[in-house]
């Protein structure tokens, strides 16, 4: 049985798996977070593939997870969106992705503190990744993750756009309340 709600006429599917387009963008996107959790990972631990050089965290290590961070939140975006296949997002989901870029900014900014001139190691003296530093990146991060959770569209947006069924009806031009029973011969 169908339901009249989802196959009403002018109201096309919201579900996913109605547009394969939808599930294309949703692989997409975790293929390229997934890319982007490696490039993370391969900078700000990289004993985990055997490359660790240097007893502390350098420009280069710092470089790369922050592009790494980068494409974790391309590649969430781009899940996220798919999530929505074409409906209408709501402004809590536009706040999200405003969220997820300004928390981008501070991990960046945060990170790079020294190369950019404002860090307790200033050029020309080797950038260091402190504590504080870490703070900023933990907390850019943290920012990112409230964005994300803002652009998860809810479980009910495929019924909030369809019209309510009528509380009356009009048999021969005459309004007749839902609850009465009328029978015409």
């Amino acid at each position: 049985m169908s339901n009249p709600k989802q196959d009403s006429p002018g109201y096309p599917p919201t579900d996913i798996r109605a547009n394969n387009y939808g599930r294309f963008r949703v692989r997409l996107g975790l293929m390229i977070t997934f890319m982007g959790l490696l490039i993370f990972l391969l900078g700000a631990e990289p004993g985990l593939f055997q490359l660790d050089r240097s007893p502390v965290t350098g420009f280069v290590q710092i470089a790369v997870f922050l592009i790494g961070l980068a494409i974790i939140c391309i590649g969430g975006y781009i899940t996220l969106n798919g999530l929505w296949n074409g409906d209408p997002k709501t402004i809590a989901a536009d706040i999200g992705l405003r969220l997820v870029s300004t928390g981008y900014v501070i991990a960046f900014v945060s990170g790079m503190a020294d190369v950019l001139g404002f860090g307790n190691h200033k050029l020309p003296d080797i950038p260091y990744f402190g504590p504080l530093q870490a703070s900023g990146v933990i907390f850019g991060q943290a920012i990112i993750a409230l964005g994300f959770l803002l652009l998860i569209p809810p479980r009910h947006r495929r019924y909030a756009a369809q019209p309510k069924e009528p509380e009356e009806h009009i048999i021969r031009d005459k309004r007749i309340p839902k609850d009465i029973n009328v029978v015409i011969d």
